[in-house]
């Protein structure tokens, strides 16, 4: 069995005083909620977090993220019951996001079309964004007639909605290009611009099963960023700097 690896216990000090009657009606100042925040985490050892709390963020983010088997694994080893819909269409929410990741769009349209009738004519940026990724992958593979096809057909007609202007102006901009990847616009070939519309996608699926779109650990990144943002706007140089995830694992 793997431990988890131990930590310097921090020298013990004694309670603060209970507020006085008078203070207590009072909310604790930016600055004392700032000091609270930056403390060693360790001097709260002795606090006692709910396991059952820690699993059902895990298991929501396996969950959220389509990790199918490391769920039911994780639901075997922590004897969790498991919730009436957490097998909801995963593996067909699963299919759907890895088309949209591995180039295929048009598929990753057919089955969102079949698992959530209407959800891609009801939201038209999320239906122009799955066809942009179609075109794209147009382009990367230097089809440039088939892609100026596609767009004359499929991208075209959202030109009527001002929104989308610019947005067709770009994608036609990469044909000028002999190497769209070296062109002003070439951030839409990027991974990053795919896994953006496919997080969408799978937000927007989850929303129509009235499922949490966010998942749990999602939450409180983004809780703890809001507040540690307020905190750095309201004390300004003498605060902390807005939360940063990367800096809070290094630390």
């Amino acid at each position: 069995m793997r431990h988890c690896a131990s930590f310097p216990r921090p020298r013990r000090t004694n309670p603060p005083p209970p507020p006085s009657s008078s203070s207590s009606l009072s909310s604790p100042s930016s600055s004392q909620v700032a000091a609270l925040m930056d403390l060693d985490p360790r001097l709260y050892d002795h606090v006692a977090i709910s396991d059952s709390d820690i699993r059902n963020i895990v298991l929501s983010y396996l969950v959220h993220n389509c990790f199918k088997e490391t769920a039911e694994t994780f639901l075997t080893c922590t004897g969790m019951n498991q919730p009436v819909d957490y097998l909801l269409d995963m593996e067909k929410r699963k299919s759907i996001l890895h088309f949209t990741m591995e180039g295929n769009a048009l598929k990753a349209i057919e089955l969102t079309d079949q698992l959530v009738p209407n959800l891609l004519e009801d939201n038209k940026d999320l239906c122009f964004d799955l066809l942009s990724l179609h075109f794209i992958d147009l382009v990367r593979s230097r089809k440039c007639m088939e892609a100026l096809e596609f767009a004359q057909t499929k991208l075209t007609p959202f030109g009527k909605v001002p929104k989308f202007v610019g947005k067709l102006e770009d994608f036609i901009t990469l044909l000028a290009y002999e190497e769209p990847e070296k062109s002003p616009m070439f951030h839409l070939l990027s991974p990053e611009y795919r896994e953006n519309i496919a997080d969408c996608l799978n937000r927007a699926i989850l929303d129509r099963a009235n499922l949490p779109s966010y998942s749990s650990m999602e939450r409180l990144i983004q809780q703890a960023a809001v507040v540690r943002h307020v905190l750095h706007q309201e004390l300004g140089k003498d605060g902390h700097p807005p939360f940063s995830l990367k800096a809070f694992l290094d630390n």
